[in-house]
């Protein structure tokens, strides 16, 4: 099922362009910043990039994403099942079964895979195929389909960003999961982990986002350690600074986490808050995400909480920055995180963090945060009581991240880093 792509040798080869701004292809398989940290991450690296000089064209598939100015964007349409009522079932046309990549991405969806890195890679191949002379480089964040090999194959440059291994997730959540049923459904919707492990090795140039996921990456994806160069992710300093004008509150809990996604360790705290409150009853747990039907919310009832957490969501960044000034404490207690972007947020408007020991956490907040065992409530619990009795240590502990996250989490940093192995990618296919 590889996609047939004719190399011109002549096209392929190039000069390096070390002299001028490259052109730059950014490949994102999904990517509206309103439908997971994906698409953020997408929009701040390639204004990022731009700013620096550099053509940055998103090549996307949708849901398509918010771009700042100067950066441009090609959209590959796919069938887009998720955003279908029927959540794609009624989808497929006559047409569709005239595409191999369609027909592949409809039936896959209906047997419950998740076939967007797949179907958007083979698209991708295609695309660059019929227009590689616009670009000098590729750089594709977290595709790991089988069609990135076929763009190489075409001469092209490529270098490839991973937020971490998603195996990590899989496991987790099989970890959480008592119901054979649901564990079957959860290894088939993963069954594309099997494509990322297999293409991810064959990447000679890979930016990682810190060391802890750069070693997760060389054990889970078996890519060379000298393959990887880690460069933090950037935050919006801009948006996401202290507000003089916003009072923080004395009792106040903030979190950012997916309600029933295992890796973010919202139980935890929920647990942790619970134990909290006989002592504070004035205690506030303010979570920003969704609630819906399941573990979480069973949870909150048996605990006797409904009420008690709020969850907000749909907000503006300034909103969320509101949120974060606003918080006595901001709280990050996943399981594991390749960065923990949230965590940097919350230290960049000056508000103290707790957070555990899951992946790259410590590795974000440094010596300016406190850090727990990772599922462990009780850890937790005691930490935050430690803390909100100690409003001297919140505010020190507050300067101390927000000067980290100036220092350290700058996207003009980040690009200078993205930079290097960009150019170096272009000189070793030259």
């Amino acid at each position: 099922m590889g996609l047939e792509v004719r190399v011109d040798e002549a096209a392929a080869a190039c000069e390096p362009p070390t002299e001028r701004p490259l052109r730059i292809a950014f490949l994102s398989y999904r990517s509206d910043p309103k439908v997971g940290g994906q698409g953020v991450y997408l929009r701040e690296a390639a204004g990022a990039l731009a700013r620096r000089g550099h053509a940055v064209e998103v090549i996307s598939g949708p849901p398509y994403p918010d771009l700042p100015a100067g950066v441009s964007l090609v959209k590959l349409p796919s069938l887009d099942l998720y955003a279908q009522p029927h959540n794609g079932h009624r989808a497929l046309r006559w047409r569709h079964l005239t595409s191999w990549t369609d027909t592949a991405e409809y039936f896959g969806h209906l047997s419950g895979k998740f076939m967007e890195p797949w179907s958007f890679a083979r698209r991708a191949a295609r695309y660059m195929a019929a227009n590689r002379g616009r670009y000098d480089v590729v750089l594709d964040n977290q595709t790991l389909g089988y069609g990135l090999l076929e763009i190489m194959r075409l001469g092209l440059p490529l270098v490839e960003v991973i937020h971490h291994p998603i195996r990590r997730d899989l496991e987790l959540a099989l970890a959480s999961e008592p119901d054979k049923g649901k564990r079957w459904l959860m290894r088939r919707w993963y069954d594309f982990l099997k494509m990322q492990e297999a293409v991810a090795p064959r990447m000679t140039d890979v930016l990682v986002v810190s060391e802890s996921s750069r070693r997760d990456v060389a054990e889970c994806l078996k890519v060379p350690l000298e393959a990887m160069t880690a460069a933090p992710l950037g935050i919006d300093l801009d948006a996401f600074r202290p507000l003089p004008e916003v009072v923080r509150r004395g009792n106040r809990l903030l979190t950012t986490a997916s309600a029933d996604v295992p890796l973010k360790g919202l139980k935890y705290l929920i647990e942790a808050y619970a134990a909290l409150l006989p002592g504070r009853p004035d205690l506030e747990l303010v979570v920003i995400g969704k609630l819906r039907e399941g573990p979480t919310a069973t949870l909150i009832d048996t605990l006797g909480l409904a009420g008690k957490v709020r969850f907000i969501s749909d907000l503006t960044r300034q909103e969320v920055a509101e949120a974060y000034a606003a918080a006595t404490i901001c709280v990050t207690p996943s399981l594991y995180e390749g960065f923990g972007l949230p965590a940097a947020e919350a230290m960049s408007c000056g508000a103290p963090v707790v957070v555990t020991d899951g992946g790259a956490l410590p590795e974000v907040v440094g010596s300016a945060g406190v850090v727990v065992p990772r599922g462990d409530a009780g850890a937790l619990a005691e930490a935050l009581g430690a803390l909100l009795d100690d409003p001297d240590r919140r505010e020190a502990m507050g300067r101390a991240g927000l000067a980290r996250a100036r220092e350290r989490f700058r996207w003009a940093r980040t690009a200078q880093a993205y930079e290097t192995v960009l150019y170096r990618a272009v000189d070793r296919r030259c």
